[in-house]
């Protein structure tokens, strides 16, 4: 089970951390991931980091301004988001992947997060 935190609202250019807290045993097993949904569009791929935190996959419109993390010990993954513009603005899910990488999308998914909304004021 996937708990997503840390939404809001913020105005451009400001920061937000959001948080996913895992539970069971499995955490270790998938990469992480972040998707976005924004009102009326189809759910997107944001952000992907692996199992060891090796590997760490962004869509290109928030390269150089989020950041993805992850604590296996605390089963927790992060994103970091800096430099928020108001495109930004969606429902923002965190996921586990067996197979992260930068063309993850929906199908890669195995288990979803319930969403936080995130809100950039212009």
């Amino acid at each position: 089970q996937l708990q997503a935190s840390g939404g809001g609202l913020v105005q451009a250019g400001g920061s937000l951390r959001l948080s996913c807290a895992a539970s069971g045993q499995t955490f270790r097993r998938y990469g992480s991931g972040w998707f976005r949904q924004a009102a009326g569009k189809e759910r997107d791929f944001v952000a992907a980091i692996s199992w060891n935190s090796a590997s760490t996959y962004y869509t290109d419109s928030v390269k150089g301004r989020f950041t993805i993390s992850r604590d296996n010990a605390k089963s927790t993954m992060s994103l970091q988001m800096n430099g928020l513009k108001p495109e930004d603005t969606a429902i923002y899910y965190c996921a586990a992947l067996l197979a992260p990488g930068p063309d993850s999308d929906y199908d890669d998914v195995t288990y979803w997060g319930k969403g936080t909304l995130v809100t950039v004021s212009s």
